[in-house]
């Protein structure tokens, strides 16, 4: 991090009122941030654990050809943009809720993450909420990557608690074909959302960390659906 860097106020890019409150894009020096109601989601500095979100729900499918993933979240787009330059994915879905968000993949500055992989012929982006659209889609898929919070016990919004409780694992473990496979990505280890996954009838349940500068690694959970 440079001294530059440091000084430097963020440029608001823009900012748009919508369903679910105020997202703001925003610039900090080289960097792109957003903002989901005054609370830091995330930005374009590293991407070190959302690529470990792909590959390790990749890895535990155990070889399985062709596997489709359901990505929970688009962000700043480093899931996408990592699934897509993997051959191995076939279908590759995102689910995101903000439009705003959407728009600054398809024709904003975070074209410059996703643009390939958003022309990628494998790659869906589905416009809805995560929690209603594990609720209500008739679709199957291989692995789920859900990247939508800092974590099962920090989330963004009031309402996706409910998708981190048992009945909503159960409803995404209904999403996923028998021995598919369930990545979580939070800010801070968790003992008890491992045991709601056991508890959602999950099995090998596992966590990863990712190192940190500093504090509490960043984690991914793991869990797959029994065949």
């Amino acid at each position: 991090m440079t001294a530059a860097y440091d000084t430097q106020a963020p440029l608001v890019i823009d900012r748009r009122n919508g369903p679910y409150g105020e997202v703001v894009l925003r610039r900090h020096g080289e960097l792109l941030q957003i903002i989901a109601n005054g609370c830091f989601l995330m930005d374009t500095s590293d991407g070190r654990s959302e690529r470990l979100l792909v590959d390790a729900a990749r890895d535990a499918l155990d070889g399985r050809p062709e596997p489709s993933v359901l990505i929970g979240g688009l962000g700043v787009g480093f899931s996408l943009a990592h699934a897509a330059a993997d051959p191995r994915w076939g279908r590759i879905a995102v689910v995101e809720r903000e439009r705003a968000v959407i728009d600054w993949h398809l024709e904003g500055p975070l074209s410059e993450m996703s643009a390939r992989a958003l022309a990628d012929p494998r790659t869906e982006i589905v416009e809805d909420d995560l929690v209603a659209y594990v609720n209500e889609t008739s679709a199957t898929y291989d692995a789920l990557c859900l990247d939508i919070d800092n974590g099962p016990g920090w989330t963004v919004t009031e309402g996706n608690e409910s998708l981190y409780s048992e009945a909503g694992l159960a409803a995404c473990a209904r999403l996923l074909r028998p021995g598919g496979v369930l990545a979580v990505w939070s800010a801070q280890p968790s003992s008890d959302f491992e045991g709601t996954l056991g508890n959602a009838g999950f099995r090998q349940v596992r966590t990863e960390e990712i190192p940190v500068a500093r504090g509490v690694p960043d984690v991914v959970h793991l869990a797959v659906r029994p065949g």
